[in-house]
């Protein structure tokens, strides 16, 4: 029986783990939390994860939550009219064709790290830093790094060529609130970019308390949405929150009319650089160490991908890991599944960077044109389960032009 370590027990290290163990395969995962801390702590992220990804759960039978997780059956967008503020410039939303679904990680994460017990996995509850990855190296076959955060990911070298920020372009924090009145005449997630502020967006989700729906908040540095600083308590955070939509999307404010928080640590704020790193990393010995999902790809939010990518990758390395059969998982055979991977990340990539910085007129005349045609508006929604829809016409002005075009013609 082949021997597998994974660290980390995300979206991405879980699944995969609990995809091996289907397998056959005998898995060491280690984490530096139990479920019970993880159940109990803050909330980790916004999660909102579309239908691609959620198949990929559905096929390894970790829905557990789907019949009693809200959907999310559309997505709308809303720019807010720079000659009056209080009202949109355009607006408009529409259906997917498939809905997604968040589940908050404290409810997840828990349950999934009980499953790998359940199926046979060891589970090591400890923090791992190069003396662990050495002593797993010496009883595994391969050792994954699936944790995104913490000092063990920078050990992995950056990508300077698939790097495009050298700093984080937005501040960042989210709010988990119930009572918030639902969009009609579907649920939907609605975002609303702000020029030269930032972005807010909401959507449902389910979390630890039952059905709620998540307030994330991307300001530009060094603005006015950028002013988290200071805040520790929760009732700190619902307060800024509400401040922040009354004056920049009052039409969202008439939601919010009735909020509270879901439970005392339902918010988070911070920042961080989005980056590509190397995915093999050489310990002291020689024995390699091979990255996954946000060890190696970290994007910002703002387009909600990081649950979806990580899923996405699981399913990748899942598919990688089996055809290798008994052959020994060397550097080269990481560097092209990682590759494989990469292939279908690089359009991410490069459809969220174009989401942090100003937009070209194309884009404004894209976004404009789809309050006029559904069949574009659509194109634009659906983009969010495979951004590799977006290319040519998201970034080529001139395809973009044709494009809108087509899906006018459509509408008419």
């Amino acid at each position: 029986m082949r021997r597998i370590a994974i660290v980390g027990a995300g979206q991405a290290g879980l699944q995969l783990a609990l995809g091996l163990l289907a397998k056959g395969y005998h898995v060491t995962l280690t984490t530096n939390r139990n479920g019970e801390d993880i159940r109990n702590g803050k909330v980790m992220s916004s999660q909102c994860m579309f239908n691609a990804a959620l198949q990929s759960e559905r096929d390894l039978g970790l829905n557990f939550w789907e019949d009693q997780c809200p959907a999310v059956e559309g997505i709308g967008l809303t720019v807010p009219n720079p000659e009056n503020p209080n009202e949109p410039l355009f607006s408009w939303s529409t259906r997917l064709d498939r809905y997604a679904q968040s589940v908050d990680q404290r409810l997840k994460m828990p349950v999934w790290l009980d499953e790998v017990a359940k199926r046979g996995g060891e589970v090591i509850i400890q923090d791992v830093g190069v003396a662990e990855l050495e002593l797993l190296s010496t009883s595994h076959d391969l050792v994954l790094l699936a944790a995104g955060k913490g000092e063990i990911v920078n050990l992995f070298e950056k990508d300077a060529e698939r790097t495009q920020f050298q700093q984080p372009q937005r501040a960042l924090s989210l709010t988990y609130v119930r009572g918030m009145t639902p969009m009609s005449p579907f649920s939907r997630v609605s975002f609303n970019l702000i020029p030269g502020v930032g972005e807010y967006f909401v959507f449902p989700c389910l979390t630890t308390t039952g059905p709620c729906e998540i307030m994330v908040f991307e300001g530009i540095p060094g603005g006015p949405m950028d002013c988290w600083q200071g805040i520790t308590s929760a009732e700190q955070h619902l307060e800024k929150s509400l401040e922040l939509v009354n004056r920049y999307v009052p039409w969202e404010a008439e939601r919010c009319r009735s909020l509270e928080m879901t439970d005392d640590k339902g918010f988070l704020s911070g920042r961080f650089t989005p980056m590509v790193r190397k995915p093999v990393l050489t310990l002291p010995s020689g024995r390699k160490v091979f990255g996954m999902a946000d060890a190696l790809v970290v994007n910002d939010p703002i387009t909600g991908q990081g649950s979806n990518n990580a899923a996405k990758c699981s399913k990748v390395y899942l598919d990688a890991i089996v055809a290798r059969g008994a052959q020994g998982f060397s550097p080269d055979w990481m560097h092209e599944t990682f590759e494989q991977y990469w292939s279908y990340a690089r359009h991410v990539v490069k459809w969220t960077n174009t989401m942090l910085t100003p937009p070209p007129q194309h884009l404004l005349e894209l976004l404009g044109a789809a309050s006029q045609s559904k069949p574009l508006a659509s194109a634009i929604a659906n983009g969010f389960d495979d951004p590799r829809n977006f290319a040519p016409w998201w970034f080529d002005a001139q395809s973009c032009q044709a494009f809108i075009q087509e899906k006018t013609r459509q509408a008419a």
